[in-house]
């Protein structure tokens, strides 16, 4: 059986192809870098994360780009022998208007090498590619609408004007032909995301709807015209949770069909799992996976029935699910960072952090503050499961209040809990706890534990912190015994709906390794370790 979320964590907007044997996935990463996850899979039962195609600053520069900016929705192809990925940078997020960016790269392989960027357009995002069997490419993405009330936040269908498809030369690089709005979605609104998928002369369009909170859903429709009209699914919503609060998978939208080589259906669709007793989802938009079949009016449906999305659903072949390991260290002595690790924002990294400079060590270097739009010296991995306890071990000797670094559970600049070394004009070296608990817009930060704690000379000093659901509990080893720092912390608030709200912030929580330096001097952190432990 296949089980649900197949990508745990903040993983939305997937978008799957298969090559031969081979499934492959690529879901959004924002703001984090590099951009864009690929996922393989033999069996659609387990996946492995392959790599991040867009690594370098020719493809993507994202400093200055807001909270949930940066790579939205990739769309991820294979056909005349290349792999195929398209994705949106969003520049602006806020107001009334979204300035969105589109490209395209190619590779010979999932590995590599990537290309350089092809600028497709600027209309909208969410943008997707089809190979139709002529050899002819289309170009599909959503448009936005600026003179609307979609603001801050707050979709409005207006904002939402349709299904733009226009036809891609490769050889020139560039659009040709008019651009048709093609679909502008169900009387359900908000239309984005879309993918075509051809099946005996029908070009069926899978879109979201409903934005992507609880609402959301998967919408499809056909025609047998690429340029329409498209009619609407019977049911309209091939995949949605939004009239089932009890259903374990919520927010269940955006996705795409995928085939396999015995001609078995399935569709994959973004889902979250909000907290029990709670509408926060701390582990952000993950990926899961419906099976499907074809019926006698032609028309896509759940295997299972009805709309809403399955926990368990069969599997190709009978293949046992390989959990991860309960306890996962990183030692950082073999001078590459840890594939399950990301920074934010900047192709620069060098200029963040070095695996060389103290061998055995990820070295941080202290700048912007945390939270920056620009360059923060933060090295993260995502939060998974519910229940988990990091550990790091920190050398570090701030000199001035303006230094600090530590262990930090990150959202974004308006949801964070820091577990910081600092300076104290009175104590010197001292442990103390910065959070902002979802003060949007203005991110002013709390001070949980009041007085720092005393961190007399000049020894590493391990970190820990523990969340249990909606809690956090930060700790550190003294002399050999754990005490607690502080008061246990709200974690739900690290979550897409905390602070803002839940069309306001699109990735997930994230745990790791953080340093800054405001005076500009760029004092080093020095972490030895760190390890993750599940359950």
């Amino acid at each position: 059986m296949i089980r649900n979320p197949i990508l745990p964590g903040f993983n939305p907007d997937p978008s799957i192809c298969r090559v031969g044997d081979d499934y492959y996935i690529a879901t959004s990463t924002f703001e984090w870098y590099p951009g864009v996850q690929l996922h393989h899979s033999k069996d659609l039962v387990n996946w492995r994360l392959v790599g991040r195609p867009l690594d370098r600053a020719s493809q993507l520069d994202m400093r200055g780009n807001p909270d949930s900016g940066g790579i939205w929705a990739p769309c991820l192809s294979y056909a005349d022998g290349l792999f195929w990925l398209v994705y949106t940078d969003v520049k602006r997020l806020d107001g009334a208007f979204k300035d969105t960016h589109n490209y395209i790269v190619t590779a010979p392989s999932i590995e590599g090498p990537w290309s350089e960027p092809a600028y497709v357009n600027s209309s909208g995002f969410d943008p997707s590619l089809f190979h139709d069997e002529d050899g002819r490419k289309w170009f599909l993405n959503m448009v936005w609408n600026h003179v609307s009330s979609g603001v801050g936040g707050q979709p409005k269908h207006p904002s939402f004007a349709g299904i733009l498809l226009q036809e891609w030369d490769a050889k020139a690089k560039t659009l040709v032909g008019a651009p048709r709005n093609v679909f502008t979605g169900s009387p359900h609104g908000l239309v984005e995301g879309p993918h075509l998928f051809k099946r005996a002369g029908w070009y069926y369009l899978t879109t979201a709807e409903g934005g992507t909170g609880y609402d959301h859903a998967v919408t499809m429709a056909r025609s047998r015209a690429i340029d329409g009209p498209y009619e609407l699914h019977p049911l309209t919503h091939l995949i949605t949770s939004k009239d089932h609060p009890e259903a374990v998978l919520q927010r269940a939208g955006h996705g795409q069909i995928v085939e396999t080589p015995n001609g078995e259906i399935y569709h994959t669709h973004l889902t979250s799992r909000p907290l029990p007793g709670s509408r926060r989802s701390p582990l952000g938009r993950e990926t899961a996976i419906q099976k499907c079949v074809w019926k006698e009016d032609g028309w896509l449906y759940l295997e299972q029935g009805g709309q809403v999305p399955a926990v368990e659903v069969p599997a190709p072949r009978d293949v046992q699910r390989a959990d991860p390991p309960a306890v996962e260290r990183h030692d950082f002595d073999d001078g590459k960072l840890p594939l399950e690790f990301q920074w934010l924002r900047t192709p620069d990294w060098q200029r963040l952090f070095s695996l060389s400079e103290r061998p055995g060590f990820l070295r941080l270097f202290g700048r912007e503050s945390i939270g920056s739009w620009y360059e923060q010296a933060l090295v993260a991995r995502r939060q998974d499961v519910f229940y988990f306890r990091a550990e790091t071990l920190l050398d570090y000797e701030p000199k001035t209040f303006q230094q600090a670094a530590g262990l930090v559970h990150y959202y974004n600049r308006h949801k964070f809990h820091f577990l910081a070394v600092t300076h104290d004009a009175y104590h010197g070296r001292v442990l103390t706890v910065m959070s902002c608990p979802g003060d949007w817009p203005d991110g002013r930060l709390t001070f949980p534990l009041g007085q720092p704690i005393p961190l007399p000379g000049d020894a590493p000093v391990i970190l820990a912190a523990e969340v249990r659901g909606a809690t956090l509990t930060f700790s550190y080893e003294r002399d050999g015994t754990w005490q607690q720092v502080g008061p246990t912390l709200d974690a739900s608030v690290i979550s897409d709906e905390g602070g803002r709200g839940e069309h306001g912030s699109f990735t997930g929580a994230f745990v790791g390794m953080a340093a800054f330096d405001t005076s500009g001097s760029g004092l080093h952190a020095d972490f030895d370790w760190f390890t993750y432990e599940r359950g």
